[in-house]
């Protein structure tokens, strides 16, 4: 007879229409039962429409069913929220002072970094009235799902992202609401998404301290914040707010970045300071947390943010906050 672990390796293998994820990434499988030539398999129904679930439940018998000395699988599902299902072993907010400092760009290259590393990731698009995630990686298909749950929308490189743009009837919607109703969209965004097993979550959290920062900071269980900033001289008190509103909340700053460094002339190589010195390090140090890295003013970046294509982007300085960033996640929740 089979092994509960070769049953889940056929379990892994049926993956959930739209999402292109298995019932194992997804966590949906509750329990399997192993009897003589028997096998029972219970899945949660959790984000599943009744087609889907008809298609698993084909699917699922016939996958276990083409297993050595099993005659009979049984399928029942179960009733579970997001929330019982979702294992993320870091939630890390990627916050700023103010707006304009590439805050998305910031959260995204992030989520990059660790997906080419082969860890699972997804990103919560928590700015709720400027959202920009889908434009950068290409994505205008509408999120899955049913009534007990909704199913992220997967990038091309298999990054689950949920943004309030992808429930829009057209991406350039505005999103007109109060305080109250963006902290509802934000909490909706953690507790009705199926985001199964991560190995980290990004959170794009809009600029400021006000509404959407602070829901997020008593809602979500963050493993901390990267905060972002540029070299201007405006960048220190904005750091400062923000290291404040985390150390406020209780909330670890686990590492700053600085976005439109410098520009790499094309003509000669040098290295060209448009926004001031850097200041990346002595802000890191006013936040108690390691600098990550530097992003330059790269022609690239937006020629791909435009085409929706972020995930094609690479850089020496991109690989070196790839490493940096990918040694703070190891340890975020520790």
């Amino acid at each position: 007879m089979p092994t509960e672990e070769q049953i889940k390796e056929a379990l892994g293998g049926v993956l959930i229409p739209q999402v292109a994820r298995s019932l194992i990434e997804l966590n949906l499988v509750r329990g399997v039962e192993i009897a003589d030539s028997k096998v029972s398999v219970t899945l949660a129904s959790t984000a599943l429409n009744p087609s889907v679930r008809e298609w698993v439940d084909a699917t699922v018998r016939s996958a276990i069913e083409k297993l050595p000395e099993v005659e009979e699988a049984s399928l029942e599902f179960v009733d579970a929220t997001p929330q019982e299902l979702n294992h993320i072993d870091h939630t890390v907010a990627v916050m700023s002072g103010k707006g304009g400092v590439g805050k998305s760009l910031v959260a995204s290259l992030l989520a990059i970094s660790l997906n080419r590393q082969g860890r699972k990731v997804g990103i919560l698009d928590a700015d709720i009235t400027g959202p920009s995630i889908p434009k950068m990686f290409g994505i205008a298909s509408h999120p899955g799902g049913s009534d007990t749950g909704i199913l992220p929308v997967q990038s091309r490189s298999g990054i689950e992202i949920m943004s309030i743009n992808l429930l829009l009837p057209s991406e350039d919607d505005a999103v007109i609401w109060r305080g109250p109703l963006i902290a509802k969209a934000i909490q909706q965004f953690w507790e009705e998404v199926l985001w199964g097993n991560l190995d980290c979550l990004l959170v794009d959290l809009p600029p400021g301290t006000a509404d959407a920062p602070l829901t997020v900071m008593q809602s979500i269980p963050l493993s901390g914040v990267v905060i972002a900033l540029t070299p201007q001289d405006l960048a220190a008190m904005v750091v400062r707010k923000a290291v404040k509103m985390a150390q406020t909340m209780k909330v670890r700053v686990v590492g700053v970045v600085e976005n439109m460094s410098y520009f790499v002339s094309p003509e000669t190589g040098k290295r060209i300071e448009i926004f001031g010195k850097s200041r990346g390090e002595e802000m890191a140090r006013v936040a108690g947390a390691p600098f990550l890295g530097q992003i330059p003013l790269d022609p690239e970046i937006a020629k791909l943010c435009d085409e929706g294509s972020i995930e094609r982007y690479s850089s020496d300085a991109f690989d070196g906050l790839a490493r940096a960033f990918s040694q703070v996640v190891v340890t975020a929740g520790n």
